[in-house]
């Protein structure tokens, strides 16, 4: 009989099949959910029109999404603690395309905001379930790597959002890009058939032959006897409080820290999202450039969350995100300023890159950060009180915008989060991390497995 860490058995693991269809899934559950998000700064203008609603009322609308979002993020996170990633996700995905559907059958303001509510429920819970799925599953040499491919789905729902608009709008009105989110909602069966379960989940509540189909696709190569025990290091182990283990071990310094970064730059990533192209059209641009400005802002963002994904595997993740944060304080404010337009393309691409990439690699290191039975619950709570950040944005935007104050002023109110959310994370302890604590005992240092034997059914 041998005892097999189950973590450093996915940790050492070799990429496979098994691996590919997790990052498929979950890298499809974000684009969805990436569409939906941005869906409503693309359509903004006209809705504006057709609705007769001011920028200050606009900004209120869009933030209602936000508001759901803090609760889905916070309540839906935790709860994959205790029912399981793959209920979880499919119920996220149900609120997030049957609400944003119905947002396109209302004309008025306040249906609206409620139905957006709704869909932010299931758009701020998925986000840490699939994070935490993906970093429990990735092989340790290219995790962050892995992370940032998935959520870059995030930026590529926002380039459907952007290219579908530019079209639909034109040809069918707002409401028909909000109906076409509904379409995932027909993959929920097809989704709880393909996404594994968290093993430590598994191995909780004693399923131990769910726990060992999912092992033999992760590591195919090796054999196991039905005597060998399945076990996770203690600090692993699912704990009866979770939201009070965030502060647990030295952790609450730094998980305050993550909470900052998190609002200042889902404050940054909304600001630009829901009133980047009625700044652009305000500034002398049509609205297919406007769009086109949004298009450009999610390319950008791919190439940030891979781009930082892979230096984060080769450098120090917490430098190589601080630095991004500065990135996005030079590249906003610099939006602000008259240039060639071929020049403005590169900014807003560097803009992109810096806020919604930096938020992707975010939360790959917060998902590394924080050990497996808390993960979804740690991320859900830094993502739910970003959300603060994020549902503020559209609306000091929006009043910014209602005043007519020139151009630089509103970006550099969108440019000063980055250099607070820099501050935050070089203050953030690794130390303390998940990862930091599990390379020590890989080193050398004791640790406490539990477990049970895959053989043991009580």
């Amino acid at each position: 009989m041998q005892q097999i860490d189950i973590h450093k058995l996915a940790d050492t693991a070799r990429f496979n099949r098994f691996h590919a269809l997790v990052l498929f899934w979950c890298a499809l559950i974000i684009i969805f959910d990436g569409y939906d998000l941005a869906v409503v700064g693309i359509a903004l203008p006209s809705i504006m029109k057709d609705l007769g609603v001011a920028p200050t009322q606009a900004g209120l609308m869009v933030s209602s999404a936000l508001f759901g979002m803090v609760f889905g993020a916070i309540f839906l996170g935790t709860m994959a603690d205790r029912i399981g990633r793959r209920w979880t996700i499919a119920i996220c995905v149900a609120l997030f395309s049957v609400f944003t559907a119905a947002a396109g059958l209302v004309k008025d303001p306040l249906l609206f905001s409620m139905a957006r509510f709704l869909a932010g429920l299931g758009i701020g819970g998925v986000m840490p379930n699939v994070v935490a799925q993906m970093t429990e599953y990735a092989p340790k040499k290219i995790r962050a790597t892995l992370v940032t491919v998935m959520f870059s789905g995030y930026a590529v729902g926002g380039v459907l959002a952007a290219l579908l608009g530019k079209s639909l709008i034109e040809a069918y009105g707002w409401q028909s890009v909000f109906l076409a989110a509904g379409l995932p909602v027909l993959l929920i069966p097809v989704i709880l058939g393909s996404l594994p379960e968290s093993m430590p989940f598994l191995l909780a509540r004693g399923d131990h032959e769910a726990l060992r189909r999912i092992v033999s696709r992760l590591a195919p190569e090796q054999r196991w006897s039905a005597t060998d025990r399945f076990a996770v290091p203690a600090q692993d182990k699912a704990a009866s409080a979770p939201i009070r283990h965030l502060f647990h071990e030295g952790r609450g310094f730094s998980t305050i820290m993550f909470w900052i970064a998190f609002f200042m730059c889902l404050f940054m990533v909304y600001a630009l999202s829901s009133w980047l192209t009625r700044l652009m059209a305000g500034a002398g641009y049509s609205l297919g450039s406007a769009l086109t400005f949004v298009l450009v802002l999610n390319l950008g963002a791919m190439i940030g969350a891979v781009g930082g994904g892979w230096l984060a595997d080769r450098y120090h993740i917490k430098y190589v995100l601080a630095a991004m944060y500065a990135l996005a304080a030079v590249s906003i404010t610099l939006l602000g300023f008259r240039m060639p337009t071929e020049l403005l393309f590169v900014v807003v691409g560097l803009a992109g890159a810096s806020t919604i990439g930096t938020q992707i690699v975010a939360n790959a290191y917060t998902g590394q950060f924080y050990p497996t039975a808390i993960r979804s619950t740690g991320l859900g709570w830094a993502l739910g009180i970003g959300r603060s950040g994020a549902i503020l944005a559209p609306i000091v935007i929006g009043v910014l915008v209602a005043m007519e104050l020139p151009l630089q002023q509103n970006f550099i109110a969108i440019a000063i989060p980055a250099v607070i959310g820099m501050g935050a994370v070089l203050l953030i302890d690794h130390r303390r991390s998940a990862s930091a604590r599990y390379d020590e005992m890989s080193a050398g240092l004791p640790a406490s497995p539990v477990g049970l034997s895959i053989a043991d059914r009580n």
